[in-house]
C-alpha cells in the first residue's frame, strides 16, 4: 500500500477507542486524602490462539483485534511464513480462542519444542526461532526526516488513547513519513506489535517505507519483532536495553528512543536519518500527556 502526499491530511486506518465499554471498567477507589474516587480501569481477557488443531499459547490482552493479534504473534514467532496460505481466521467471543487455518501442515510442531522462552509482557516469546529468523535479513534503506519524528510525537500523542485515558497499557503505531496510520493498544507491547503485524499481513501493507512508534521500551525482543516485519526504523519516548541496541546494529535498524519534547537519541541506523527539522521551533508537551505517560 502507497500513500500519496494528499493522503497525509487523511485520519488514521485504524484509531484507539477510549470509549469502547469492553476495554475498561469504572472502580472505585480511595485517594490521597480518603475521599471516595472512581477511575477508568484497563480490563485484561485470556485469548487462546490455535494454529489449525494445535493450541498455541494464550495471551492476556485487551480483546480487540483478536484476528490480527493471532495472525501477528504466529507471523512475529516464525510459524507462519509467507509461504504459508492463511485459508481461515476464526474468533469465537465466548470461548475467547482464535484458530488460525492454513491450506497445509506448517513446521510450528517443531518449533515449539524449543526450550528457550522469554516472559515478555503478558505473552512468551519463541526466542530462538525469532534470532534464527534474522540471519541474512537486511532491511530497506529507507530516508528519516527529523521533522517527521516531532510530528509523529506530537499527532500520537495528542490522540485519545486508553494509554491517556487509563494508563497500565502500551500503544504502537504504524507510521509513512510523518502520518501516524495504525494505532494498537494492549497490556503488553508485544500484543500491539503482533496486532499491526497481523493488520500488515490480512492488507498486504509493504514495510519497507514504514516507521514503528512505540510507547514501550526498546528491548531486544521489540527490535526483533520491528526487524522481523522488515520495517527499517522504530522509535520510542522510552529507552533502550543494551542487547536492543546490539541487535539494531547488527541488522541495519534505526533505533530511536527517549523521544520527549524537543529530544531523543539515535543510538543504531544514524545514517538513514536526515535533520530538517530545528528542535528550538518545538513545542513543550502539554501537562496532561507527561502526567499519563509517567503513569503508563
Amino acid at each position: 500500500m502507497q500513500l500519496s502526499e494528499k493522503d497525509n491530511a487523511t485520519p488514521y486506518l485504524i484509531a484507539p477507542d477510549p470509549a469502547a465499554p469492553r476495554l475498561t471498567r469504572a472502580i472505585e477507589g480511595v485517594d490521597h486524602t480518603g475521599a471516595r474516587q472512581s477511575i477508568s480501569v484497563v480490563e485484561e481477557r485470556p485469548l487462546t490462539i490455535f494454529l489449525n488443531s494445535r493450541e498455541i499459547v494464550t495471551a492476556m490482552t485487551i480483546g480487540d483485534y483478536p484476528e490480527y493479534l493471532a495472525v501477528g504473534f504466529l507471523r512475529n514467532q516464525g510459524m507462519l511464513s509467507d509461504t504459508d496460505e492463511v485459508t481461515g481466521v476464526d474468533y469465537d467471543d465466548d470461548l475467547e480462542t482464535v484458530v488460525v487455518r492454513t491450506a497445509v501442515e506448517t513446521s510450528h510442531e517443531e518449533k515449539l519444542n524449543k526450550k528457550t522462552r522469554t516472559s515478555g509482557c503478558a505473552v512468551g516469546t519463541v526466542f530462538g526461532d525469532m534470532m534464527e529468523g534474522l540471519e541474512g535479513l537486511t532491511l530497506p534503506k529507507a530516508q528519516l526526516r527529523s521533522s517527521w519524528l516531532y510530528a509523529l510525537s506530537a499527532k500520537v500523542n495528542q490522540t485519545p488513547s486508553l494509554y491517556l485515558e487509563a494508563g497500565a497499557i502500551h500503544g504502537t503505531v504504524l507510521c509513512q513519513g510523518d502520518r501516524p496510520l495504525v494505532y494498537m493498544e494492549d497490556v503488553g507491547r508485544h500484543n500491539a506489535v503482533d496486532k499491526i503485524a497481523g493488520w500488515m499481513h490480512a492488507t498486504g501493507t509493504g514495510a519497507a517505507d514504514k516507521i514503528l512508534y512505540t510507547t514501550g521500551r526498546l528491548t531486544s525482543e521489540m527490535v526483533i519483532k520491528t526487524a522481523l516485519m522488515g520495517i527499517p526504523v522504530l522509535a520510542s519516548r522510552s529507552g533502550f536495553t543494551a542487547w536492543g541496541v546490539e541487535i539494531a546494529r547488527e541488522v541495519g535498524l534505526t533505533l530511536i528512543g527517549r523521544m520527549r519534547g524537543k529530544r531523543f537519541i539515535c543510538l543504531s541506523g544514524e545514517e538513514r536519518v536526515i535533520w530538517d527539522a530545528d528542535p528550538d521551533a518545538v513545542p513543550d508537551e502539554g501537562r496532561k500527556h507527561r502526567r499519563k505517560s509517567a503513569e503508563g
